[in-house]
């Protein structure tokens, strides 16, 4: 009698984190999705769904990227192994992309904003990084002006169409 195989269970792949202050306050031209390397109670912690990215950044230290001042808090149930909730966390990505971001940020006055956390299809903990320029004041006065525009004209083209 042959063994059968279980399938082992999908793992979620929803979102940890989001940061959507960041779309607000810069405008995001290109986004790229990095690698983060995590302890074991901070992949616990962010499965809990409670981190904050609003006020992190990331920056290029010695040809690696940072992600700086992101909170996960501490597992529940660790232990004296547990985790700092603040400490920098290394992110993975390609030479080339880390190059052609450092020199957007040092060239252009470019920031490295993170947009969100989430677990992909094979349950692996990735950010998504948008390289954004800050909006100046007048700036998200008419990013607002445009959404509730949009959103007027849906209603009369619902109302009326």
């Amino acid at each position: 009698m042959a063994a059968k195989h279980k399938k082992k269970p999908k793992l979620p792949s929803g979102i940890a984190a989001d940061n959507r202050k960041a779309r607000h306050l810069y405008f995001i031209e290109e986004e790229y999705e990095a690698g983060i390397v995590l302890t074991g109670t901070e992949i616990k912690s962010l499965r809990g769904g409670e981190a904050n990215i609003k006020d992190s950044y990331a920056e290029e230290k010695s040809g690696e990227l940072w992600l700086v001042n992101a909170h996960i808090p501490e597992f529940s149930h660790g232990n004296r192994f547990n985790h700092q909730p603040r400490r920098p966390r290394k992110l993975l990505m390609h030479r080339r992309e880390i190059n052609r971001l450092a020199g957007a940020v040092q060239r252009g006055g470019m920031t490295l904003v993170p947009l969100r956390v989430y677990f992909n299809d094979k349950g692996r903990a990735k950010i998504m990084i948008g390289l954004g320029k800050g909006k100046k004041l007048h700036d998200k006065r008419e990013t607002e002006k445009q959404r509730d525009w949009t959103r007027q004209k849906a209603r009369l083209m619902k109302d009326h169409g």
